[in-house]
């Protein structure tokens, strides 16, 4: 029987979002992520056939990870409206529980090199996108807000309102108040026109 890797992807995914956290996207290298775990340089390429790989799945696994919890959340209800309050809730709750995760969120996907990203990886991100884009637009539909305005007014409920909150206190390096998930819930449910 083979003997599992010592050293296996999350693991050394693990490694690049700490070292994200510490020192930027520029502190994710191949020797970086083999020091912070304490593998052989060789270890990571055998995973990731170079840098550019390693910034694509460190930022698509944490995106997908944070997008996994966002769509259940949203799906578990059954109005769009109530379900766009909860994912504006789940933004702020799955910052919390995932504090590293989150603050390499705050960076972009051009921070991770998307221009160098295989189409595999692209691929991957773009999907992700277009099932944000279709929440967004179901809740709209809810809403029956047509338009750039109700678009508009979505996008900032479920989204930029969760996420400014979040980032305020991520950059300040201050822990995210107790009642942050209500202000988060408020203040989508008044954009949507329910408070």
């Amino acid at each position: 029987m083979a003997r599992p890797p010592r050293f296996d992807m999350d693991q050394m995914l693990d490694a690049a979002v700490r070292l994200t956290v510490a020192s930027g996207p520029a502190g994710v290298t191949m020797s970086a992520v083999a020091k912070e775990v304490g593998a052989p340089s060789g270890s990571v390429y055998h995973r990731f056939s170079g840098r550019t790989a390693l910034l694509a799945e460190v930022w698509l696994r944490t995106v997908e990870r944070f997008q996994d919890g966002y769509f259940r959340t949203f799906e578990a209800q059954g109005d769009p409206v109530r379900a766009g309050c909860a994912a504006a809730r789940h933004v702020v709750s799955w910052s919390r529980a995932h504090t590293d995760e989150a603050s390499l969120l705050l960076y972009g996907a051009d921070d991770f090199g998307r221009a160098d990203w295989s189409e595999e990886h692209i691929r991957r991100a773009d999907r992700g996108h277009q099932r944000v884009a279709g929440m967004l637009a179901s809740v709209a539909a809810g809403l029956g807000a047509d338009g750039p305005q109700g678009a508009e007014r979505v996008a900032l409920a479920l989204i930029d309102l969760p996420l400014s909150l979040v980032r305020r206190h991520l950059r300040a390096g201050t822990r995210l108040p107790a009642y942050a998930e209500d202000l988060a819930e408020e203040g989508a449910a008044r954009l949507l026109g329910l408070g």
